[in-house]
């Protein structure tokens, strides 16, 4: 069984989907593992780390001849793919909804396409869930993104010369990223607040050590989706939670937007109106910038400013911690197919009645068989 770990095309993917650790890892499964020279520059592993834990390395052509599974962190280009087996695995964040074409491309080439995102997210899979472990990385850059670009100190600090007061953040959205940015802005030192669609998400807030920002007396209003994502809220309860974030918004410093439906444009949760009312030098980071954006006027990739406001608008956030999100994005990759390994096949097997296979598998057979895309 040969798996190949490719470089990264994507402009701006800095990350690799395979470490020394995991190479040695699926090595010890009987696997061999190759992988494509300067794969691991930019997560600071060099072809040298990958050679010495047991895989070969060499070009693209090399690393795809015969290979029977591919990984990646973003979908490979199907044109690129020349040389790997009929019927080989392709194993990556693939944006299914976003990249179709793509998804078409690779059943009409007979690939057997695993889409790790459409992980179910329930309790046996959490150590294979990509969306968390690159999450959790976001949710923390974006807070040290925010104080980079804003012009004060995050703590409190009693000097000879005076008080310095605490920013004041205020993070929308409590998935993995917004529970992150709350722990990290606490470490630094902010007075943190917290809202989402979901009440029950209110304790995590609390447990945190943050002012939860509710709206009340909506009723019927829970704001749960399937795999514990938000969905989309009521007129009623959208026009609540403006007015109860237009309050709020303006006293604060920084504030950080990661709401996401799967599937869907990003909802939008911040308006002009409300940037008019902040204070000048105030940041807000969007990390739903690339899926349309929380803010209004946010641009991807860019940092813009609006009525004084910073608005911080990059891209592909857990590449920018390229390292830490490699080896996660690896161990959640390994956990996935070594959960399905056989041992005396030396080679992993997936039942078509499980739940997890059935969440990931897209393609297969030369069709598309994801019920999440046959519906959209």
């Amino acid at each position: 069984m040969k798996i190949a770990v490719l470089k990264e095309q994507a402009s701006g993917e800095r990350r690799v989907s395979a470490s020394p650790e995991t190479v040695k890892k699926f090595i010890g499964l009987g696997a061999t593992v190759a992988v494509e020279t300067g794969a691991g520059e930019y997560a600071s592993i060099s072809d040298a780390d990958f050679a010495a834990a047991g895989a070969s390395v060499g070009s693209r052509a090399d690393v795809l001849g015969d290979a029977d599974i591919i990984f990646g962190v973003q979908g490979p280009d199907p044109a690129s793919l020349a040389g790997a087996k009929p019927g080989a695995m392709i194993a990556a964040s693939l944006n299914p909804f976003g990249e179709r074409a793509r998804i078409d491309a690779y059943a009409a080439a007979g690939f057997q396409a695993l889409a790790l995102e459409f992980m179910p997210r329930i309790t046996r899979a959490q150590s294979m869930d990509i969306l968390s472990s690159q999450s959790n990385l976001a949710g923390y850059k974006a807070v040290i993104d925010g104080a980079a670009e804003y012009g004060k100190a995050f703590p409190m600090m009693m000097t000879a010369a005076g008080t310095v007061s605490a920013a004041k953040v205020f993070i929308m959205g409590v998935g993995v990223a917004g529970l992150q940015a709350i722990a990290t802005a606490r470490r630094l030192g902010a007075q943190v607040s917290a809202t989402d669609v979901r009440s029950a998400t209110k304790e995590q807030i609390q447990s945190l050590g943050a002012k939860p920002i509710f709206v009340e007396n909506v009723a019927g209003i829970e704001g749960e989706g399937a795999g514990g994502y938000a969905t989309e809220m009521s007129d009623e309860y959208k026009a609540a939670q403006a007015e109860l974030v237009s309050s709020h918004i303006a006293k604060q410093d920084i504030v950080i937007t990661t709401a996401l439906i799967p599937g869907r444009p990003a909802p939008r949760l911040i308006s002009d109106a409300q940037i008019a009312s902040m204070k000048p030098g105030s940041v807000i980071v969007d990390l739903a910038v690339e899926q349309g954006g929380n803010v209004e006027g946010a641009v991807a990739g860019e940092i813009i400013v609006k009525h004084g406001v910073k608005i911080v608008g990059h891209r592909n956030v857990p590449s920018r911690l390229a390292t830490d999100a490699s080896a996660l994005f690896a161990r959640n990759l390994f956990n996935f197919f070594s959960a399905f390994w056989d041992k005396e096949a030396k080679a992993p097997v997936f039942p078509d009645d499980d739940e997890i296979v059935q969440g990931v598998r897209v393609t297969m057979g030369g069709k598309v068989v994801s019920e999440r895309l046959l519906a959209s």
